[in-house]
């Protein structure tokens, strides 16, 4: 069994890294669309095991969870810890900015392999993810090698009939390039939307759900309030990115599951609906995003 353990390091070092208080429960339940139950998120590298993870996120009216794998090690864990616990479901893939270090060493097709294996390997695997480009911490010179993972990706997720979850950092334009060139799966995610109004249009012209994170509560973030408000309600998804991008008033502090009635309750004011009608739809949006319930 693999040890119910972190797989990378915290980030953020320096900054107040206490936990903050939960918040009061959602009215109706939501889903977690994209966590990162593995990763160390608290002081000295501290983190919320993922017993105590699921029953805060769930006391808050956050019942379910789909835990993302971005490097081997972590999907290995994903597709694992999906088995034990019947409120996650996973995403296995390579993170954008693993794969010039894969291509360099030649490591890339064994890592493909070993992805798919996993993405074969059980129901509970529901997606390929998170995968896609990230020009903002790549240099130009690790472009091609990211380019040429996400085109494997999409193919995975097109023969396995899985969903398709898209890290987009910097890289609006080659990521629509790319899915148009490759034909896009039947189920796509665009991961911690950050694009416009306008990009936003374009992603749903493919077809694609938007999930949001914290990052849409940010006082600097009124493009992306007004790119989630040109998105049917009945393509929004929500995040937490956890253990990065908590939602204000808690920005820069560790983040989890059970924070993510903030990130729900700001876009239910963004959008002027009611919050239980937000949270019956996100919820709905994010089984048929991912397949079906679990």
């Amino acid at each position: 069994m693999v040890p119910d353990t972190p797989t990378r390091e915290r980030h953020g070092a320096g900054r107040d890294r206490s936990r903050p208080p939960q918040p009061d429960p959602l009215p109706s339940p939501v889903v977690d669309s994209h966590c990162h139950l593995d990763i160390a998120d608290g002081p000295d590298g501290s983190w919320l095991s993922t017993e105590l993870a699921l029953s805060q996120a769930a006391s808050v009216g956050v019942p379910r969870i789909v835990q993302i794998g971005c490097d081997l090690p972590g999907a290995r864990w994903a597709a694992e810890v999906a088995e034990r616990h019947e409120s996650l479901v996973a995403a296995v893939a390579l993170h954008p900015n693993e794969t010039p270090r894969l291509v360099a060493d030649d490591e890339l097709d064994s890592a493909m392999e070993e992805i798919e294996s996993l993405a074969r390997s059980s129901g509970r695997v529901r997606a390929v993810g998170e995968t896609g480009l990230d020009y903002f911490r790549t240099g130009e010179d690790g472009h091609a090698a990211q380019r040429e993972s996400f085109r494997r990706h999409i193919d995975l997720a097109k023969r396995l009939g899985k969903t398709l979850v898209i890290h987009d950092r910097e890289a609006h334009r080659d990521v629509t390039r790319l899915l148009d060139e490759q034909g896009a799966p039947e189920r796509v995610v665009m991961h911690c939307f950050s694009g416009d109004a306008a990009f936003a249009r374009q992603c749903l012209d493919r077809g694609a759900w938007l999930s949001f994170a914290g990052t849409v509560t940010f006082k600097n973030a009124t493009l992306l309030r007004e790119a989630l408000r040109v998105v049917p309600v009945d393509r929004i998804l929500v995040e937490t990115d956890a253990p990065y991008l908590t939602a204000m008033p808690y920005r820069g502090r560790p983040n989890a599951s059970y924070l993510l009635p903030h990130t729900v309750r700001v876009m239910a004011e963004t959008l002027g609906v009611a919050l239980t009608e937000l949270c019956e739809a996100v919820n709905e949006n994010t089984e048929a995003a991912f397949g079906g319930a679990w």
